[in-house]
C-alpha cells in the first residue's frame, strides 16, 4: 500500500464515514499550495470553504497565534482577557456595527443569531412567547445542527434527524414577492445566505437583496445575513451584500474570521438587538477566546487595509471571464458567482461534479463538487495570476477545450 492509501485506511476504519474526502491525504501547506504525504504538489482552489481566504500558513497569522500561545489561550468567559475588547471593538466597526457575540464555528454563529432573533422578538417587537417564526430561503446552508438541518430542504443533511425544529417558514431563494407573503406579524427575522455557496454559488437577481432590505424595515423584522463564505473579502467586497449597498441588521460569521488558523465565528449588530441578552442567557466556554481573539484580530487588520478586497475583486473579474470563454465551449453550461468564488457547472455528458475534481486531482488542482456536476472555484486570495491561469488551464485539459 502506499502511504496515501494507508492512511485513508485507517481513517475509513477508526471514523464515521460523514464526510466522503477526496483521495488525497495533505502533510504541509504554504500560500495556495498543499503536498501531500506522497510528495506532490496541489493548488488549493477551494481554500477550505473560504476559511483560509488568506492562504495556508499566513506568516501574519501564524506570528500573532504563536505570540499568543506563549501568553494565555483560554480564561472562559468567566474572567476577562487582555485580547477581547479590542477584538471585538475592531470587528464591530468593520462591520459598521456596535456589538459583537463570539462564537467558535459558523453552525454555533447562526445558532446564536436564531436566539438572538427570537429573544428580540419577545423582547422588543412584541411576539407573543413561543410564537416567534423566521422566514429562511430553499436550498440554504447555515449548519448542521439539529435547529438548522430542521429547515433545510436537503435530503441528505435533513433525514433521519428528526423530530424537527418548529418556527420556520422556507421561501424559494431570490423571490421576493415569496418572501413577502411569507411575513407576519409574528415573523421575527429574515436569514439568508446573500449567495448561496453549498448550493452552487448561487447569486440572488439584482435588487433582491436591496427588496429584502426594505422589506424586513417595513416590516420591523430582521435581516439576518449569513456571510460565513460570503464575506471577509471573498468576493471582492469584505461583505457580499455591499455588492447592492445594503447593510442588514445582523451579520453572521465565521470561516475565514480565524485565518484557518482557529475556529472563530460572531454574530455582530447593534445594541437594540445584540443588548437583549442579560448575563447567563447564552455563552460558550471557548467564544472569544484569547487565541482567537489574537488570530481575529489580524484578521481583521488585514481586511482593513483593503488589499484583499481588492486583489479578489481583480482576479475574480479575470477568472470569471476565463470560465465565461469555457462555457462558450458548451463543455460547461452555466457559471456563477462574485469575485473569487464560483460555481460552474459542467455539461454531464463529461462527467459528475465528483469524476471532474478526481481528474484535476490528478492533474494537480484541488477543488470539490456539489449537486450533480457542479463544481466550486474558491482559491485562497493571495493566489497569484499565473497560478490561478495554471489551475483554469488544468480545467480546460480535463474538459478537452
Amino acid at each position: 500500500m502506499t502511504a496515501t492509501q494507508d492512511y485513508i485506511s485507517a481513517s475509513d476504519a477508526h471514523s464515521a464515514h460523514n464526510y466522503h474526502p477526496l483521495p488525497v491525504v495533505v502533510a504541509t501547506a504554504e500560500g495556495a499550495w498543499m503536498t501531500d504525504v506522497e510528495g506532490r504538489r496541489y493548488l488549493d482552489m477551494l481554500a477550505g470553504y473560504s476559511a483560509l481566504n488568506f492562504g495556508h500558513g499566513n506568516r501574519r497569522l501564524i506570528d500573532a497565534a504563536k505570540a499568543q500561545l506563549e501568553r494565555v489561550t483560554l480564561t472562559s468567559r468567566a474572567f476577562h482577557h487582555d485580547r477581547f475588547a479590542e477584538f471585538c471593538t475592531r470587528l464591530a466597526a468593520l462591520c459598521g456595527m456596535e456589538m459583537v457575540l463570539p462564537m467558535n464555528t459558523g453552525a454555533e454563529a447562526v445558532e446564536t443569531a436564531v436566539k438572538t432573533a427570537r429573544k428580540w422578538g419577545y423582547r422588543v417587537k412584541g411576539v407573543p412567547d413561543g410564537r416567534a417564526r423566521i422566514v429562511v430561503a430553499s436550498d440554504n446552508f447555515h449548519g448542521r445542527t439539529t435547529t438548522i438541518v430542521s429547515f433545510s430542504t436537503d435530503p441528505e443533511a435533513r433525514a433521519d434527524y428528526g423530530p424537527y425544529t418548529p418556527g420556520f417558514d422556507i421561501v424559494p431563494y431570490g423571490d421576493l414577492e415569496a418572501l413577502r407573503a411569507a411575513v407576519t406579524d409574528e415573523t421575527v427575522a429574515v436569514l439568508l445566505e446573500p449567495i448561496q455557496g453549498e448550493a452552487g454559488v448561487l447569486v440572488p437577481p439584482a435588487g433582491y437583496l436591496a427588496g429584502v432590505r426594505e422589506l424586513t424595515r417595513e416590516r420591523n423584522v430582521l435581516f439576518v445575513a449569513d456571510e460565513i463564505q460570503s464575506g471577509l473579502g471573498r468576493t471582492g467586497r469584505t461583505f457580499a451584500c455591499e455588492h447592492e449597498g445594503v447593510v442588514p441588521d445582523v451579520y453572521v460569521l465565521g470561516k475565514a474570521l480565524g485565518g484557518g488558523v482557529v475556529p472563530v465565528s460572531a454574530v455582530v449588530s447593534s445594541k437594540d438587538v445584540l443588548g437583549v441578552f442579560r448575563p447567563g442567557e447564552h455563552g460558550s466556554t471557548f467564544g472569544g477566546n484569547p487565541l482567537a481573539c489574537a488570530v481575529g484580530l489580524e484578521v481583521i487588520a488585514m481586511l482593513e487595509s483593503g488589499e484583499f478586497q481588492q486583489r479578489a475583486a481583480e482576479l475574480g473579474e479575470h477568472l470569471h471571464a476565463e470560465l465565461g470563454l469555457l462555457a462558450g465551449t458548451g463543455k460547461v453550461t452555466q457559471v456563477r458567482g462574485r469575485g473569487l468564488w464560483a460555481g460552474v457547472d459542467i455539461d454531464p455528458a463529461y462527467g459528475t461534479g465528483r469524476e471532474i475534481s478526481e481528474k484535476l486531482m490528478d492533474r494537480g488542482v484541488l477543488v470539490k463538487d456539489t449537486h450533480g456536476s457542479t463544481i466550486r472555484i474558491a482559491p485562497p486570495l493571495v493566489i497569484s495570476k499565473d497560478d490561478l491561469d495554471w489551475g483554469l488551464d488544468q480545467l480546460r485539459a480535463v474538459l478537452g477545450a
